[in-house]
C-alpha cells in the first residue's frame, strides 16, 4: 500500500513538472496586461512557471509543442495582489506588551487553511499577510505566492527568510493599540512610546555599524531591535494602519522623523488629507467597506477616498483586511473605486501592480510581462461586472482554482459552511 501512495506521488510531480515544460498557450481572450494597453484577440504564453510572450494572436510566435487553450470571449489578466490580509489563521503579538517588532506571523500561519482556497477563489495569487492592529507594533508581516504547499517556506517569495526580508512591519495607532497598561492610554502617549523605540533603534543601529562585524563589539542580539534596524535601513516596509484625519498626520510624522518606509493602511478619512499624504510621497492602501458597522473613526470612510488620493497623485491600493471584506469579491473594490470616480485604469492597477509595488515584489508579479511569473486569472467578462466570475487562477503557471471543479466552485460559492466541511457536503447532496 505504501509503494502505491508513492508511486502515485511521484506520478503527480512528474506531470506537473511535464506540464511546467510544455508551453502552454492561452488564445482568443481579451488580454488585460495592466502593462500596457488591452489586448484584443491576444495570446499569452507561458512555460517553466514564467510569461514567455504576451501579445495578439497571430503576433506572438506559438512554439510547436505548445498545448493551445481556446479562451475565445474570456478576459485574462494577471493574479490579483491582496496588500493587506489575515488569511493563514495566524496570530502576532500578546497583550504582554503594546510593541512586539519580532514577533513573526510566519511562524503562526498554517499553509493548509481553507482561507487560501477562498482567496485563489477571488482570483488572489500574492498577498501580505499581518499580525493584527491591536498593538502599535504588533510584529513582522510575510508576502506570500498562494502555492500549494505543506509549509510557509514553500509560499515565501525568497528562498530563505533568515537571510534574506520577507515581509514588512505591521504597525498601527489610533483606537485599536489604545488599552491599559502595558498599553498607551491617548494617542499622544502612542506616538511617545513608537519614538523611544525607534531612538533605541537608531542607537542599536550605530553599535553594529560601529562593531563593523567584530562580533567582541556587537551589542547583545536583540530580535526587535534587529526588525527596526531593517525597516531604518530601508529593507522592510512599515504597513501603518489608521484610520482618522490626524491618526493620519501623526503617521507620516514618525516615518518622516526616522526615514523609514510606510504604505498607510486603511486611511478612512485620507480624503480630508490627500494633498499632505502626497506631499509626504507615501502610498495608500485602502479599503471598501459596503455594509454598516465598524469602528467609530471610519464612520467617515467614503467610496471616492481612491479617486480623491488619485486625483492628488497618490499611488493608491485596494486591500481586503480579510475578512473584513470577502477575498472572493476583491475585484468588487476598484468596481466601487470607479463608481466613486476613479480612473478604470488606475483602478484596475490598484489591485495588480500598485499592491505588488507597496510589497517590493513589482519585479515579480501585478502585471503580464515577459519573464514575470505566470500569475493570471481567466475570467468570464469584463472585471468590474458584477455578473463576472474568476474562472481559474493560476500561480506560477500552475492551475490553483478552477470554478468547473465542484471541489473549487463551493469556495467560490459556498458561505461559512464550506469551512465545516461535513454540513456542505451534506447541503449539496440534498440540492441534488
Amino acid at each position: 500500500m505504501k509503494h502505491a501512495y508513492l508511486f502515485t506521488f511521484l506520478l503527480l510531480i512528474f506531470s506537473q513538472a511535464l506540464a511546467q515544460e510544455q508551453p502552454q498557450v492561452f488564445e482568443g481572450a481579451r488580454i488585460i496586461p495592466i502593462a500596457g494597453n488591452e489586448i484584443e484577440n491576444g495570446a499569452l504564453i507561458v512555460q517553466n512557471g514564467k510569461i514567455s510572450a504576451v501579445g495578439k494572436s497571430g503576433d506572438v510566435d506559438i512554439p510547436k509543442n505548445a498545448n493551445v487553450v481556446d479562451v475565445t470571449g474570456k478576459v485574462i489578466m494577471p493574479g490579483l495582489v491582496d496588500s493587506h490580509s489575515h488569511i493563514g489563521e495566524g496570530d502576532g503579538g500578546d497583550r504582554s506588551a503594546a510593541l512586539h517588532p519580532g514577533v513573526r506571523i510566519l511562524d503562526a500561519i498554517d499553509p493548509n487553511s481553507d482561507t487560501f482556497k477562498k482567496a485563489l477563489a477571488g482570483g488572489i495569487t500574492s498577498v501580505n499577510v499581518m499580525p493584527g492592529s491591536g498593538h502599535l507594533m504588533s510584529g513582522r508581516t510575510v508576502y506570500l505566492k498562494l502555492r500549494k504547499s505543506d509549509t510557509i517556506e514553500g509560499m515565501l517569495f525568497v528562498d530563505d527568510p533568515s537571510q534574506q526580508v520577507a515581509g514588512g512591519l505591521k504597525m498601527a495607532n489610533g483606537t485599536n493599540p489604545l488599552g491599559d497598561g502595558p498599553f498607551p492610554g491617548t494617542r499622544a502617549k502612542s506616538a511617545a512610546m513608537v519614538r523611544e523605540l525607534f531612538v533605541k533603534a537608531q542607537e542599536y543601529k550605530q553599535k553594529v555599524e560601529q562593531a563593523d562585524g567584530n562580533p567582541e563589539e556587537m551589542p547583545e542580539r536583540d530580535l526587535g531591535m534587529e526588525t527596526l534596524m531593517e525597516v531604518l535601513n530601508g529593507k522592510r516596509i512599515v504597513h501603518n494602519h489608521t484610520h482618522r484625519h490626524d491618526d493620519i498626520l501623526t503617521a507620516i510624522r514618525l516615518a518622516k522623523e526616522f526615514g523609514y518606509r510606510m504604505v498607510l493602511h486603511h486611511v478612512s478619512e485620507a480624503w480630508k488629507v490627500a494633498d499632505e499624504i502626497a506631499e509626504a510621497g507615501v502610498p495608500c492602501s485602502i479599503i471598501v467597506l459596503d455594509a454598516p458597522g465598524g469602528k467609530p473613526e471610519a464612520v467617515d470612510i467614503k467610496y471616492k477616498n481612491g479617486a480623491v488620493l488619485e486625483e492628488a497623485g497618490v499611488p493608491v491600493g485596494y486591500h481586503t483586511d480579510a475578512s473584513i471584506t470577502d477575498t472572493r469579491l476583491f475585484l468588487r473594490s476598484s468596481a466601487f473605486g470607479v463608481r466613486a470616480g476613479m480612473d478604470r485604469e488606475n483602478a484596475l492597477r490598484a489591485v495588480t501592480i500598485e499592491n505588488a509595488k507597496m510589497l517590493d515584489i513589482e519585479d515579480r508579479t501585478g502585471t503580464l510581462e515577459e519573464g514575470k511569473d505566470a500569475d493570471f486569472i481567466i475570467l468570464s467578462g469584463d472585471p468590474l461586472s458584477v455578473y463576472t466570475h474568476v474562472e481559474e487562477t493560476w500561480v506560477e503557471g500552475v492551475k490553483r482554482f478552477d470554478r468547473d471543479d465542484p471541489e473549487d466552485l463551493k469556495y467560490a460559492t459556498g458561505g461559512y459552511e464550506v469551512f465545516r466541511g461535513e454540513v456542505y457536503d451534506h447541503h449539496l447532496n440534498a440540492r441534488d
